[in-house]
């Protein structure tokens, strides 16, 4: 191309070109600035709505990358370029990506209907996905949890969601599960008496619901008495080893014999 095409191009299409250039700019700057408002006015909605944190910046990012798309092809179409060819392609690439990250997404989107649904928060004790622990943090993907043996834990989503799930901390009391095995002749009637008077003394035992202690069974060795106090999650621990260190002192204040298995009674 020599100067006086070059001059005769840039005369008759530069200015155009040029104006569609500037047009763009400002078709790109003030979709940047409407969909940082919209996303703002969403996350304000929604914050005064007390929607979840995470969840808030979750529905956020999709909406900002969405509108994005849409103001990147609108672009595209204002400078003449073909956009048909360009959402195709952008599907074709969505569905290849999608297939191939589709363990993630799943796990993407469990995080969102936990977020929604909320069967558990941070800080509460839950069996969740094949682990017990208190949970530490509710991500998008994953959700960590930490263990009683003070390891951290952290679970897909979709493991989570797809499983069944216990919050120790829904209700305000937990039961405590314990049994006492007594000798062959102890007067399994006046063991429940002692029992439940020395309950009273276990700090943190709730009164209601009041503590269960019944006959669970006869074996060959002796009565078996179940001791069930409850108490907040926060303290099962503390309740469950005191209730064993009442049923031991209890038993040594009245004298009850250790019992012995069937097999030692069979050889006796």
């Amino acid at each position: 191309m020599d100067l006086e095409a070059l001059t005769t191009f840039l005369t008759t299409r530069g200015v155009d070109i040029g104006l569609r250039l500037l047009g763009a700019m400002a078709l790109f700057v003030m979709g940047r600035w409407v969909i940082a408002r919209i996303v703002n006015v969403l996350s304000m909605g929604m914050h005064s709505s007390k929607v979840d944190p995470t969840l808030s910046r979750y529905v956020g990012s999709v909406v900002a990358v969405l509108l994005n798309i849409v103001l990147a092809i609108g672009i595209l179409g204002y400078l003449g370029v073909e956009t048909t060819s360009f959402a195709a392609l952008l599907a074709g690439a969505g569905i290849a990506i999608g297939t191939a990250w589709s363990g993630l997404l799943s796990h993407f989107a469990a995080g969102a209907f936990i977020l929604v649904l909320r069967p558990f928060k941070v800080g509460d004790f839950v069996s969740a996905g094949g682990v017990v622990g208190t949970v530490k943090e509710i991500g998008l993907f994953a959700t960590t949890v930490a263990t009683p043996d003070n390891i951290l834990t952290v679970v897909g989503n979709s493991k989570v969601l797809g499983d069944n799930i216990q919050n120790f901390n829904a209700y305000p009391a937990r039961r405590v599960e314990r049994t006492a095995q007594l000798a062959v002749g102890v007067d399994p009637l006046d063991a429940v008496r002692r029992f439940q008077e020395a309950l009273k003394g276990i700090p943190n035992v709730v009164p209601e619901p009041a503590p269960e202690v019944s006959i669970l069974d006869f074996t060959a060795a002796g009565p078996v008495i179940a001791v069930r106090p409850y108490c907040h999650n926060d303290h099962y621990w503390q309740v469950y080893f005191d209730t064993n260190a009442m049923i031991a002192r209890v038993g040594g204040e009245a004298g009850w014999p250790q019992p012995h298995t069937a097999q030692r009674l069979l050889q006796g």
